[in-house]
């Protein structure tokens, strides 16, 4: 998903900052979970419409910020956690094929136990 080099130009600017101590497991889902709701709040009150101009305009800037931090902080948290994001994410996607077959919920919303 993040660039080998990307990784780890973010563990060394955590480390330069003597920030380690600061990003316990805990602290690190915490910080995710603030963030993925700042960029649900870039979101919140716009139709679809205009959410697009919103795309469009220079406000796109502050969109792709939250998104950075969430990808820091879930990197930061697979980093210390040792989880390689490629296998989990591929392994759950085999979990929800099994979850989801094709010919039971192409074109449904229903969650698997609802069908």
């Amino acid at each position: 998903m993040i660039k080998t080099d990307i990784v780890q130009k973010l563990i060394d600017f955590r480390h330069e900052r003597d920030w380690e101590q600061f990003h316990t497991p805990k602290d690190l889902a915490i910080s995710l979970s603030i963030e993925a709701s700042e960029l649900l709040e870039w979101f919140q009150w716009g139709s679809n419409e205009q959410i697009a101009l919103k795309l469009k305009s220079d406000k796109r800037e502050a969109l792709e910020d939250e998104v950075a931090d969430v990808v820091a902080y879930l990197t930061y948290l697979c980093h210390d956690l040792d989880i390689d994001i490629n296998k989990v994410v591929e392994a759950k996607i085999k979990k929800n094929a099994a979850k989801y077959p094709v010919d039971k919920v192409k074109g449904r919303s229903k969650k698997y136990n609802e069908y």
